[in-house]
């Protein structure tokens, strides 16, 4: 019935309430903006959006977007289905178990919603390069990582064109619309790459993630958050369950391992409470997510979307956080782009290190210091007009081979004030210019 009540409305009549909008002017409309029935041409037979997520925002984004016109997505998701996504994630179904988030989602949205073609990609983000990505008008991401976050916003940014005077092509400018939840907590921004604040000009507005002091997990665990902490950060490593691989909160097997040591030593502590679900939560760091904040903020990030590809009204300027724990509120304010931004600045970066630093100092930093906030930084140098590896994390062989120049001072690699490193890292596709400068122990007469 609901099939053929759709098959019998008139296409003017299906988008009559968005031509209202498109076709009047408006006093809050984008400059650029001109009332058009073409407006509605270009975000049905034109403009291409890319999804990259299909999880708990995903799902929302996708119908968002395919009912307000949008009819060529793409959407990214190397996740599968699980038993516990089917609370929120209201495209998948009890029989979808075990299959693709991307295809599952994309195969119900082109089924459901006349004209609408989903193309789903079943893969990381980093295992598509800068073609593709260059192909779309908008990309809205619906992500539960940083890490994630902060290699798509270095991707838009590796795609910006400059002339020869240095000024930038803006026809090269891919919007980013990102959202995330937490809880009951939300948030939605607009990126516009080289005009506007990026991931990392923000990064210490993200909440800092939950950990567990080491001492508490290996002498004197309370929580069974803390058993399977300590299997995590201890056991994993000692014992090496699979090898040299690390551990993998998608990996069922792993999980599984995780969980019986975990139940191990909780039963040794008279500790109760740890689950399969727990000991994946702790392992993903994941926070438990509400289906009404997932829908708010898709519905936030829907909008911008549909602003940024019609003009019809100015973008968000550029950062909205909800929180309906008690109430409702909203609060939106303009995030600042730095000058020193190590992602957008495009400008070697200076940072200052005692003379008998050592390269496992400069590591330490760039891993813990909220500017860099790396994961596993690679690091090479010119050394005597010589391309010289300081340290690599990525490759194992490489990894044992540069491992014990962590403990060697930054003199002996070669390096001098004013030397400069180039450090790449699983955050962000592009590498970054490091300038060290040296301080030196000054005689007090």
């Amino acid at each position: 019935e609901w099939y053929t009540k759709m098959e019998c409305v008139r296409p003017s009549e299906r988008w009559a309430g968005l031509q209202n909008v498109l076709c009047s002017a408006s006093p809050l409309a984008h400059p650029d903006f001109e009332p058009s029935e073409e407006t509605l041409q270009f975000i049905q037979d034109v403009c291409k959006v890319l999804v990259i997520g299909a999880g708990g925002l995903g799902c929302e984004l996708l119908k968002d977007l395919a009912l307000m016109g949008f009819t060529d997505l793409h959407c990214i998701d190397m996740d599968t289905i699980d038993l516990s996504n089917l609370n929120r994630q209201f495209l998948f179904r009890t029989q979808d178990i075990g299959k693709f988030k991307a295809e599952v989602a994309a195969s119900f949205i082109n089924g459901r919603i006349m004209g609408c073609h989903v193309t789903p990609h079943c893969c990381k983000i980093q295992d598509l390069g800068a073609e593709f990505y260059r192909q779309f008008h908008v990309i809205v991401c619906g992500l539960d990582s940083i890490v994630a976050r902060r290699w798509i916003n270095g991707m838009v940014l590796g795609l910006l064109r400059y002339d020869e005077g240095g000024c930038l092509d803006r026809s090269s400018i891919i919007p980013l619309i990102d959202g995330g939840t937490e809880g009951f907590k939300g948030n939605a921004r607009v990126i516009l790459p080289g005009l506007t604040a990026c991931i990392d000009c923000s990064l210490d507005l993200y909440p800092p993630q939950v950990t567990y002091p080491l001492c508490t997990i290996a002498s004197k665990p309370r929580l069974p958050e803390h058993c399977i902490e300590y299997v995590k950060v201890l056991q994993w490593p000692k014992e090496k369950p699979f090898g040299d691989a690390a551990i993998d909160g998608d990996n069922s097997e792993h999980i599984l391992w995780v969980f019986e040591k975990a139940q191990e030593r909780a039963n040794e502590y008279g500790i109760q409470g740890i689950t399969y679900r727990l000991t994946q939560g702790v392992v993903k760091r994941i926070i438990p997510a509400v289906a009404s904040t997932n829908a708010v903020i898709a519905g936030v990030c829907a909008t911008e979307v549909f602003k940024i590809a019609t003009s019809c009204s100015k973008p968000l300027q550029n950062y909205m956080v909800f929180n309906d724990t008690d109430g409702v509120y909203t609060y939106t304010f303009e995030a600042e782009k730095k000058d020193d931004c190590p992602a957008c600045s495009s400008k070697p970066v200076t940072v200052i290190f005692h003379e008998d630093a050592t390269l496992q100092d400069v590591y330490n930093y760039l891993c813990e210091n909220q500017k860099f906030a790396m994961k596993s930084p690679s690091l090479t140098t010119v050394v005597c007009e010589k391309n010289k590896t300081l340290y690599m994390s990525t490759l194992a062989s490489l990894e044992v081979a540069t491992r014990p120049n962590l403990k060697k001072k930054l003199s002996d690699l070669g390096i001098v004030d004013g030397h400069e490193i180039v450090v790449a890292d699983v955050t962000t596709p592009r590498s970054i210019t490091m300038i060290i400068k040296f301080t030196y122990n000054m005689d007090p007469d």
